[in-house]
């Protein structure tokens, strides 16, 4: 390639999953807040200084919707809301959180500039032993919290507007010992910075120096939700969920949405959209090509597999430039393909090296490509990436960087920087592709999102969930029904499953198990249905049953009167600690303490003990038991003016129909009840699976555990002396 220039089109995928739970309005974890001060600004405001360089920028509509949230004031995150406390009214509690989650950043790059901010981390411990947050939280004064307070959320701006604002300038000179007044400033700004994401990004784009585009609405795998099967094409050999899920109509809406939506808030419609994960099948594009996308990405291994060739040598070598570097067309949408190689270097890489050696290596390879391309008239290479989760393991946030290779490609005559559409519509829309292979930027298969247990359990909730919501709609036509197929659209994203399986691991899996079962649990809550018990049960396999604080020992023989009338009458059972359990639904207090449990050889004992008296719960408050295994079961026990009664029902299309009453229930200092075994369908070497829920007046307020359930074999006759062998 002699005369023209190398085209290069950078597309930065900014991306975060929906945090916010359906049941509570809160956001269960901050990075949408934290990563809007940090990354999205920045990665704009940088180019103001470049004004040759010209790149993409591709925003999940998901993600817009939650920067616009907390831009607006009216987002809640537990983080947020510990920040703001002032440092001598933390609880216990609020300080263990703060002990466990706000060293949650990089610890080379985001707290060691902070001399004070390591001190506290290695005084708090390095490697962190929950139990042993307690004991650190005593040597931890007023005045560490308050500056953990601020460290937290300082680490989290960028370093640009660390240096530009005085303010924030003069918080990294003083270092430590910071005021209230500090902190609600910093929160303030930090509330000023993510402000201005949306009007910075609009700004851009008018100017014409970034392209914006768009992923469906909530960032789900487009061929998977036309179609599971599809999965087997690139894995013939994959397991796929017990139920096939096959709604293309949802694929088309998440890009109708997503497109809508996008429009509404940048007055522009989009003509690009890397597609989540850049996963493609050949009837997505048909949809995407039909709802007026104009162009997508994805990775080159997909071109790769499509062509039936391989592009690259096994030292990883490409040998296929002209097929690589350029565009091509199917169902009238322009594909481009992204160089792996290259992205990932950007991704995981160079954040290790000098960032001056890292630019200027990034500029050799595209010149490299330049001078093993044929002079066949101009080609473009796409690098696609993640535009926000890499900076954090660069020095500097990579911002040393990005000016050394903005600099370096602005000089440069032989490359040139341009917006996809840009290259289209000057070059032609590409050549035809002949077949689109099914697949995804990693391994050009959907293997992190379905084929393992956990994956296709998930699939299987999210296939149920969604007949039952179809099956409602048609026979109640007229119902508002928007907000339970919002919270299913939600529930289809790609993120829940990213986790599921064994192919990724993060400190707050727990967290994106419960939304993505929360979601699903909204949607019967909408109809005014009972959520499934098997949405209570967390998907990831090692969370699944709860262990009790103490095991059970042997058979026990308590008095069911409601009163502890001797400490051995419990003493062979089992005890959970329901704060330990996490069983109060992320409420600051429970109505109940502990669970205690255990059998002879006919019946099962439970026990509740309650924080206060059963005199001052409110009225129209019932404890309910309800198993899942070996059959659906629920005992009902209200409690009414000092007085608790007990029935057993049975689960009859999906209904609950009373069987009979049960006798052997009190309540006066403690909730005891006694439920043979038969009552439940188990018999010897069954396993019981159940859970306590709290309701009032049939509104759930608490369940125990929250996640999981607690789980009871029903014993031989001889258990107690095995027991003791």
């Amino acid at each position: 390639m002699t005369g023209s220039p190398l085209f290069v089109s950078f597309v930065w995928h900014m991306h975060q999953p929906y945090y916010k739970d359906p049941l509570t309005g809160y956001y269960r974890l901050p990075w949408v807040r934290l990563h809007g001060t940090k990354d999205y600004l920045d990665m704009v405001e940088i180019l103001k200084e470049f004004p040759a360089i010209r790149q993409n920028f591709n925003l999940v509509p998901s993600l817009i919707e939650q920067v616009i949230d907390y831009s607006e004031g009216s987002a809640k995150d537990l983080f947020l809301e510990i920040s703001g406390k002032d440092a001598k009214d933390l609880t216990q509690d609020d300080k263990l959180f703060i002990l466990e989650n706000f060293f949650l950043a990089n610890w080379d790059n985001m707290i060691k500039p902070f001399p004070r901010y390591y001190e506290l981390l290695v005084k708090r411990g390095t490697h962190l032993i929950r139990s042993d947050l307690v004991r650190a939280a005593h040597y931890f004064t007023h005045g560490d919290f308050l500056d953990l307070q601020v460290f937290f959320n300082l680490c989290w701006i960028d370093p640009i507007f660390r240096e530009r604002d005085s303010f924030l300038k003069m918080l990294c000179e003083k270092g430590r010992n910071f005021t209230e007044d500090d902190k609600r400033l910093l929160l303030e700004k930090q509330h000023e910075i993510v402000g201005k994401i949306i009007p910075a990004y609009r700004e851009m784009a008018s100017r014409g120096q970034i392209e914006l585009s768009f992923s469906p609405f909530c960032h789900p795998i487009l061929p998977l939700l036309c179609d599971t099967d599809i999965a087997r094409t690139a894995m013939p050999g994959v397991r796929l969920p017990r139920q096939r899920f096959m709604h293309p109509e949802d694929a088309d809406s998440q890009i109708r949405s997503g497109m809508a939506f996008f429009e509404k808030v940048f007055g522009i419609r989009p003509a690009g959209m890397w597609p989540s994960e850049g996963s493609v099948s050949e009837e997505a594009v048909r949809l995407a090509s039909r709802n007026g996308v104009r162009w997508i990405a994805t990775d080159e291994g997909v071109l790769s597999n499509s062509l039936n060739r391989r592009l690259r040598d096994n030292a990883g070598n490409v040998t296929e430039p002209d097929a690589l570097y350029r565009p091509y067309l199917f169902e009238d949408v322009s594909i481009v393909f992204r160089d792996h190689a290259l992205s990932d270097l950007i991704g995981f890489t160079y954040s290790q090296w000098d960032p001056k050696r890292a630019a200027d290596d990034l500029i050799e390879r595209l010149k490299g490509i330049r001078r093993a391309l044929p002079d066949r008239g101009p080609r473009l290479v796409p690098i696609i990436l993640d535009g926000e989760n890499a900076w954090e393991h660069y020095r500097n946030d990579g911002r040393d960087f990005f000016l050394y290779l903005y600099e370096g490609l602005s000089r440069e005559e032989r490359l040139k920087t341009v917006t996809v559409s840009d290259f289209l519509d000057i070059f032609g829309k590409g050549e035809r592709l002949g077949r689109l292979h099914p697949g995804s930027w990693i391994n050009s298969n959907f293997g992190i999102w379905i084929g393992h247990e956990e994956d296709n359990l998930a699939w299987d909730y999210l296939a149920e969930t969604r007949e039952k919501l179809a099956e409602y709609q048609k026979h109640n036509p007229g119902a508002a029904t928007g907000d339970a197929w919002r919270s299913l659209y939600i529930a289809e994203g790609s993120d829940w499953n990213w986790w599921y399986g064994d192919d990724h691991t993060t400190e707050t899996q727990e967290e994106f198990d419960e939304l993505f079962r929360s979601n699903l649990m909204k949607v019967f809550r909408e109809l005014g249905k009972e959520a499934p018990p098997q949405l209570f049960v967390p998907i990831l396999r090692h969370d699944r049953g709860v262990p009790p604080t103490l095991m059970i020992r042997g058979f026990i023989k308590p008095r069911i009167d409601g009163i502890v009338t001797s400490y051995y009458e419990w003493y062979q059972g089992a005890q959970l600690d329901v704060k330990k359990s996490g069983g109060s639904m992320h409420k600051s207090e429970s109505l109940i303490s502990s669970i205690y449990y255990g059998f002879n050889k006919d019946n099962l004992f439970l026990r509740i003990d309650p924080k206060v008296p059963f005199a001052e719960f409110e009225e129209g408050v019932e404890f309910a038991i309800i198993t899942s295994r070996p059959a659906e079961r629920k005992i009902a026990c209200p409690l009414r003016g000092g007085k608790v009664s007990a029935a057993l029902f049975e689960k009859v299309n999906e209904e609950w129909k009373k069987v009979k009453d049960l006798l052997d229930v009190a309540a006066v200092d403690v909730f005891e009840i006694g439920i043979p075994f038969a009552d439940l369908l188990a018999k010897e070497k069954d396993e019981i699976n159940l859970f306590m829920s709290i309701r009032k007046d049939d509104e759930e307020i608490e369940r125990c555990p929250w996640r999981g359930h607690i789980s009871v074999s029903v014993p031989t006759e001889d258990f107690e002396a095995l027991m003791w062998y």
